[in-house]
């Protein structure tokens, strides 16, 4: 699959040393509650998994899957909730973990979600940041990396199903899909 990449832009170790780091932090900043971690499935999936395992809190897990972008390489800005929560949030402390925050269009409208269920608070985690990409008002409360305008793969992150299982985070070469996307 390093055939169709560009470059790597973070290593493996940079990932692993990033997301221990923002365990530290989640644990610090929620010492005596027990959230509840959402993970947007799929491309969260990775991320989500350790960074898990470096929280030390009794927090509970769900999962949602959420679209927005298909097999393009850019949002729609439509969303839709495909699987949702199994657990009530009404009073309740919640962690939305994302692998990117691009456009910021599905984090918007599932932050203003968990709050109109009645969440105490409403906070997000993500892997990388791509400000230069925002069409929304939103930040990532808690993230390891920015990364700049480029379309990433890698560690749980996709194209077309594709590139998720890469343990680096990686630039894919734009010949990949600007023939698919015309």
């Amino acid at each position: 699959m390093y055939q169709d990449i560009q470059e790597v832009l973070i290593r493996r170790e940079e990932i692993s040393n990033a997301v221990k780091m923002l365990g530290d932090m989640i644990t610090h900043d929620y010492k005596g509650k027990e959230p509840i971690m959402v993970c947007i499935l799929k491309g969260a999936s990775i991320f989500y998994a350790d960074l898990l395992r470096s929280v030390d809190l009794p927090v509970h897990m769900d999962f949602m899957i959420v679209s927005s972008y298909g097999n393009g390489t850019t949002s729609s800005g439509n969303v839709r909730i495909r699987r949702d929560l199994d657990e009530d949030v009404a009073g309740r402390d919640v962690i939305l973990v994302e692998d990117i925050v691009d456009s910021g269009v599905t984090l918007f409208f599932l932050s203003r979600i968990m709050k109109e269920r009645g969440a105490s608070t409403v906070k997000i985690a993500t892997l990388l940041d791509k400000p230069a990409g925002r069409k929304v008002d939103i930040k990532a409360d808690y993230f390891c990396f920015t990364v700049p305008e480029e379309f990433v793969v890698g560690y749980g992150l996709d194209y077309a199903e594709k590139y998720r299982n890469l343990p680096d985070i990686c630039v894919l070469k734009p010949e990949i899909y600007a023939s698919k996307e015309s």
